[in-house]
């Protein structure tokens, strides 16, 4: 996956269609997001000592890691790795970039 936690993303299929957000936790195991105000999701909860109420919370649910776009410059892309060898303590170690396939810029 090429997404990370705190990536600006838009989501691109299903019922949020269009909607933009912060990636609030990446789960790889299972390849899914859970993006900032998108697919919220009715929880009922029990009174406890942190909500001493309980009743019905909402709360963002996970999605499916191909229905969302990174965001860059303002701009859906599709994310890309490169790979470059770098001279680091004297040893030369492959070093992973992830770039904008629309631009070809290094995002991080």
């Amino acid at each position: 996956m090429r997404l990370k936690k705190g990536d600006t993303v838009v989501v691109i299929a299903g019922k949020d269609k269009g909607k933009e957000g912060k990636i609030l936790s990446v789960d790889r195991k299972n390849n899914r997001v859970m993006v900032e105000g998108v697919s919220m999701a009715k929880k009922h909860t029990k009174p406890n000592a942190a909500n001493q109420q309980g009743g019905i919370i909402h709360q963002e649910a996970a999605i499916h890691a191909s229905n969302v776009m990174l965001v860059y410059k303002g701009k859906p892309t599709r994310v890309g790795i490169k790979v470059e060898k770098e001279e680091r303590n004297g040893r030369m170690k492959n070093v992973r970039y992830r770039i904008a396939k629309s631009t070809g810029e290094i995002i991080d």
